[in-house]
């Protein structure tokens, strides 16, 4: 079934998580696109300040506090969309935590309430969000990582996260579909982005826990989860290097398995402290900060960009191909036509 989305300016927008990283980057680029935003997240001051920021500056924003993993708390969000803009468009699911540890050493209240953020937090935004799109028809963008395809050592219990929201994504995609719902439903997939999100992670490790490389501004992200605001997509992978990471764990698992020792040292860097806490995962975070300020991420992604442009991608590389044929047929003839005149000097013979 195909949808039809309306243009950013026209929408309403929902965006979880918003009070740093991805989720306030989106924000931001939505409200400068002309789009109404709901900033929802736990941190009440981060969020007034967000938002009175925005409204300063000529766009329209409100904000409500939420913990996604409160299913009565998604609600009263959704609610207060529809008080204040009149209708939901667009819900971005994007609040998630981390934590970086062994399967081993991972405290269960932890990996308990990760899955209540990251997962649970996914499956109340979604069926909270399907009750107001199915109307007038939107779209339901969750943002879920390259390591809903792949393993990932030292973040076992995030993995296991972001495996369960792509199984319950994809899952609700054919239910909807098969039921003729007006409603597209996308799943992004970063790869490693440049967020204050492993600084907030829980942590029991030795030393401090970062993003391993290669790592992403979280402008593509945002600029991902924009493009399918508008244009229906099942998913989009973020960063080319991530996909070349999941390429490696589906087709060369064996081989991803023996570079296990290679990885860690990127995952964690051992002349830090150790660290032994929950960051930040029962409690609001800090909030305000787009990036870590510790990796600068690439701004630029050839593979993300053919993904968001796959018609003048199609184009650039058809009218390539045709230039390449062009100067083959060129270098042909050229010989072709140095022969002919060999043969004629040749008959003609010594002058």
């Amino acid at each position: 079934m195909r949808h039809k989305l309306k243009p950013l300016p026209e929408q309403v927008i929902v965006i979880t998580g918003a009070s740093s990283g991805i989720g306030l980057v989106t924000a931001r680029r939505a409200a400068t696109a002309g789009a109404r935003v709901m900033l929802v997240a736990r941190n009440e001051e981060a969020l007034r300040e967000i938002t009175e920021s925005l409204k300063a500056a000529g766009f329209e924003a409100d904000f409500a506090v939420a913990d996604v993993g409160v299913r009565e708390d998604v609600e009263a969000a959704a609610q207060k969309t529809v008080g204040r803009f009149g209708r939901i468009d667009t819900w971005v699911n994007n609040a998630g935590a981390s934590i970086f540890a062994r399967a081993e050493d991972t405290p269960f209240d932890e990996h308990e309430r990760l899955f209540r953020t990251n997962y649970f937090g996914v499956v109340h935004g979604s069926l909270v969000a399907l009750k107001h799109l199915r109307a007038e028809g939107g779209a339901l963008i969750t943002t879920g990582s390259i390591l809903s395809d792949m393993p990932a050592p030292l973040q076992t219990a995030y993995a296991a996260t972001k495996h369960a929201v792509k199984g319950f994504i994809e899952s609700l995609r054919m239910e909807l579909t098969a039921e003729g719902a007006p409603v597209s439903v996308t799943l992004i997939k970063p790869s490693g982005i440049d967020t204050p999100i492993a600084r907030r992670a829980a942590a029991h490790v030795d030393g401090r826990a970062r993003i391993p490389p290669p790592v992403y501004d979280p402008v593509l992200v945002a600029r991902a989860i924009l493009h399918a605001a508008e244009h229906p997509r099942r998913s989009i992978t973020v960063g080319g290097g991530g996909r070349a990471q999941v390429l490696l764990a589906t087709h060369f698992p064996q081989a991803l398995d023996a570079m296990s020792p290679l990885v860690l040292p990127a995952v964690v860097t051992p002349d830090e402290p150790h660290r032994n806490g929950p960051g930040d995962l029962f409690r609001p975070h800090q909030g305000g900060s787009e990036r870590s300020e510790e990796q600068s991420g690439f701004t630029i992604s050839p593979y993300t960009e053919a993904q968001l442009r796959p018609l003048a991608t199609a184009a650039v590389l058809g009218a390539a191909a045709l230039g390449l044929g062009a100067l083959m047929m060129r270098g042909r003839n050229g010989r072709s036509g140095t022969n002919r005149t060999a043969e004629r000097l040749e008959r003609m013979g010594p002058t």
